[in-house]
């Protein structure tokens, strides 16, 4: 599933492309992808409307929307598995497995393809209505520090890997880029949060925010043929994966071989020797009364 650092590229690459065009027209080829069994009020409500901004929120595309001068609510998208949004002349052939098109001034048709089919693009007033109960962001500039980072693992008593999924926690993480911070944060995923010192979880939050600046300056990973940019390109981070992937292989750091076990049923990629299993707390036995 594309995370933050792919979204993200999806995002920079669509804004030249489609930023104050108009809506001049709607073709659903499958209902389910707009989240409705009927997709008029989708296709009837769109045309007029202008395309004003893109930005992205932890995993979702956001497309507000405008007539006129007036805002007038917006497009929330998730790409899921194998969403992947393309802009192409208007007069192109239609692209394999598109389920979304939206036609736009300038003779340029932005299309939403999506091979498994379970992207969502959904109409809006307000994006709070989609993603309201996310957590803040790593790259989100000002919502966390160090210290603060620590207090909330303490205060959450859970395994590590499984809480930095937790989108309600930390927003926008994936199963590929929490691998590689617990990795070069040499942490393991099986680690109890509340157990993990305050230098380990301020050195985890400096290489969470590494990893995913890295991996957007490489625009995302691409290890097969689903996730490609609107331009048609693939990322290249997968280039530099430590650990995810590479279960047998030897350790970049160590030359250990990658262990994979599932932690909350995801594959989960680390090497032993580099992020060592935290050790069980021996209890003290009590004293019998006397």
């Amino acid at each position: 599933m594309p995370e933050l650092p792919e979204v993200e590229t999806v995002v920079r690459q669509l804004k030249p492309l489609v930023e104050g065009r108009r809506i001049l027209g709607v073709r659903v080829a499958w209902p389910r992808t707009v989240g409705l069994s009927n997709p008029r009020p989708f296709i009837e409500g769109l045309p007029g409307r202008s395309i004003q901004r893109v930005w992205r929120r932890a995993k979702y595309l956001v497309f507000d929307l405008a007539r006129g001068p007036k805002p007038a609510g917006c497009l929330v998208g998730h790409l899921r598995m194998t969403g992947r949004f393309l802009v192409e002349p208007s007069r192109a052939p239609e692209p394999e497995y598109t389920k979304v098109s939206l036609e736009l001034s300038g003779d340029r048709t932005l299309h939403f393809l999506d091979v498994r089919k379970f992207g969502r693009l959904i109409l809006a007033e307000r994006p709070e209505e989609v993603f309201a109960e996310l957590g803040p962001e790593p790259l989100e500039p000002g919502a966390l520090d160090g210290a603060s980072f620590a207090a909330a693992l303490r205060a959450r008593r859970r395994l590590l890997k499984p809480l930095l999924l937790d989108q309600a926690f930390l927003a926008g993480l994936g199963n590929i880029y929490v691998d590689e911070s617990l990795h070069r944060a040499g942490l393991h995923p099986l680690a109890k949060s509340e157990a993990v010192p305050e230098e380990s979880a301020q050195r985890l939050l400096r290489e969470l925010r590494l990893v995913l600046s890295e991996a957007i300056e490489r625009e995302g990973s691409s290890f097969d043929v689903f996730y490609r940019t609107p331009e048609g390109q693939p990322g290249a981070y997968q280039d530099q994966f430590l650990v995810y992937g590479r279960t047998g292989k030897p350790c970049r750091t160590c030359g250990t071989p990658i262990e994979r076990i599932v932690v909350g049923q995801r594959g989960t990629h680390f090497c032993p020797r580099c992020q060592p299993r935290p050790r069980a707390r021996r209890r003290t036995p009590r004293r019998a009364r006397s």
